[in-house]
């Protein structure tokens, strides 16, 4: 018979703690900071240049499993109301039902369902979103995301860099105007880049 004292009790349990700890410590959940967070995108105008814009307000939770990235997930909302693209009446033309309609759809949102590994880090997070009352399968090309920081109030914050080209009139924004000389007013491929900061949740 094998007797355990209570030090040698104590110590078992402070191996396993120490053994499980950096599985645990693999897995964490983030809060997207909307204050270090955009949604940037550019549009074809008029055949001949891009007009780049963003929504400022974006929020949501993202899980994050560093030692097996497929057990990760994300889901994000975007307030349509937020885009701004330097230009006051654009932008109220851009709100209006001709496009994103903002009374109507407030929001769009992401909802990842799966990531893929790529190559130097980074992959492929795929998700469904939602934009303009439309739900569509997108991918996302993420670069590797950024190592945990503390910042000099003392929260564990990271980083990440996506970006993907969707066609707008997938999701019913078919707004357009013929021009003289041919082509058209708008671009359908809207390009976006994505950049996130998080927060450690507690």
């Amino acid at each position: 018979m094998i007797r355990l004292t209570a030090a040698r009790v104590a110590g078992l349990f402070t191996a396993a703690f120490l053994f499980a700890a950096p599985v645990l410590a693999s897995a964490a959940t983030w809060n997207i900071d909307p204050d270090h967070s955009s949604i940037g995108f550019k549009v074809r105008h008029l055949m001949v240049s891009n007009v780049k814009g963003v929504f400022g307000k974006v929020s949501g939770v993202v899980n994050i499993n560093d030692s097996d990235l497929a057990k990760s997930s994300v889901t994000a909302t975007i307030d349509t109301a937020s885009i701004d693209t330097g230009v006051a009446k654009r932008d109220a033309h851009l709100k209006s039902p001709d496009f994103l309609d903002v009374v109507k759809f407030p929001t769009m949102t992401f909802v990842s369902t799966g990531v893929t590994k790529g190559s130097g880090g980074n992959f492929k997070l795929l998700g469904n979103l939602t934009l303009h009352g439309v739900t569509r399968p997108v991918v996302l090309d993420v670069e590797g995301l950024s190592p945990e920081v503390k910042d000099p109030m003392g929260t564990f914050r990271r980083g990440a860099t996506a970006g993907t080209t969707i066609n707008r009139k997938d999701f019913g924004l078919t707004w357009n105007k013929m021009l003289e000389a041919g082509g058209v007013a708008v671009g359908d491929e809207v390009h976006i880049n994505i950049e996130v900061e998080m927060t450690k949740a507690k």
